[in-house]
């Protein structure tokens, strides 16, 4: 619901500040694993396209590399005036030097690796957020749970990939900062059929909170087993 309300305000906005005949590029992944918030977008997109009259064309970036050119390149030919989306860095940073070339401006929505508008300077990349940086969300984590569980034991684990360590150990290190000590910190192996494993030395270890860096699929399946 949020991704639907971003891109509403995002285009809501773009409307009272271009013509008519402006085309609006949509980035959203519509295939893959986060096709799910990709049709959020794209609801949104297409909400606020008709209760404004802009014109859209929306395109799946398929949360991948490949797929983050293709829809660059896509918007390119359409000869879009800005770009509007993105929720994976993979497709965002394939997509923006062919994006730069074409002068088409980009108006992030998801993304939130903080060096794709700290490093604007050094790149030329024409882009900016609307959605919040990474460590805006480790530093809400962090102050947040650190006040909420003061009295509870509580688990800290990732997945091993840059994301769900940083995450993991902010929170971490804020904890030890506060006196607070997890009764279990682990690696776990993402992208398995089951965590069984884990979550027996979880239930050994007396944990009755968790607080896991990982992908929801992976929290998911640990929400089952």
């Amino acid at each position: 619901m949020r991704l639907l309300t971003t891109t509403l305000a995002a285009l809501l906005w773009l409307a009272a500040s271009v013509h008519a005949e402006t085309l609006v590029g949509v980035a959203a992944p519509l295939s893959g694993p986060s096709a799910i918030l990709g049709k959020q977008i794209e609801a949104g997109t297409a909400l606020a396209a008709e209760a404004e009259g802009v014109a859209v064309q929306t395109v799946d970036d398929a949360c991948t590399a490949d797929g983050g050119a293709a829809a660059a390149r896509q918007f390119v030919d359409a000869k879009v005036n800005i770009v509007v989306g993105f929720l994976c860095t993979e497709a965002i940073e394939a997509a923006l030097p062919i994006l730069k070339d074409a002068n088409i401006p980009v108006i992030a929505i998801g993304v939130r690796t903080e060096s794709l508008t700290d490093r604007r300077a050094k790149t030329g990349w024409p882009v900016y957020r609307l959605g919040p940086r990474g460590d805006d969300e480790r530093n809400a984590v962090a102050t947040i749970l650190t006040r909420l569980w003061q009295n509870e034991l509580f688990a800290v684990i990732d997945d091993g990939t840059i994301y769900g360590r940083e995450i993991a150990e902010t929170f971490r290190a804020a904890a030890e900062q506060a006196a607070l000590k997890p009764v279990f910190v682990d690696t776990f192996r993402p992208q398995l059929d089951n965590q069984i494993g884990l979550i027996g030395r979880l239930k050994k270890a007396g944990a009755t909170k968790v607080f896991a860096g990982g992908d929801g699929d992976d929290i998911a399946i640990m929400g089952r087993d």
